[in-house]
């Protein structure tokens, strides 16, 4: 339980420490792919590489918050490359609609736990 709770304080350590850029707002194409249209904000976290040589992507929910709600893995079948996503203040609905996003790709979300009050 210690290593869960140190990986998600590590992951909301780089969200308050690290400028979150949203560089592809909802409703906006896709640079290679212009058929698709983001859903909601979409970005990156300056100062960090993900495994495409990116920065870290992040998806920014509708609730407004900087709060990390989880951790989206995805794999590309055709690209033979997995990536993860951070999604930040993102609600039940919010989630469908970005994996609904990546229907192309396999897709695992994994939801920070709540902090027992």
């Amino acid at each position: 339980m210690e290593h869960e709770t140190q990986f998600w304080q590590g992951w909301m350590n780089v969200i308050e420490t690290h400028k979150i850029i949203l560089d592809r707002p909802k409703g906006s194409r896709h640079p290679r792919y212009p058929e698709l249209i983001y859903p909601l904000d979409y970005g990156y976290i300056e100062n960090t590489t993900a495994s495409d040589g990116d920065g870290i992507d992040v998806w920014s929910g509708t609730l407004g918050n900087q709060l990390l709600t989880g951790i989206l893995c995805t794999f590309d079948k055709i690209k033979r490359d997995a990536e993860i996503k951070l999604l930040i203040g993102c609600t039940t609905a919010d989630i469908q609609l970005i994996q609904d996003f990546h229907n192309e790709m396999l897709t695992l979300f994994i939801p920070k736990p709540q902090v027992p009050s």
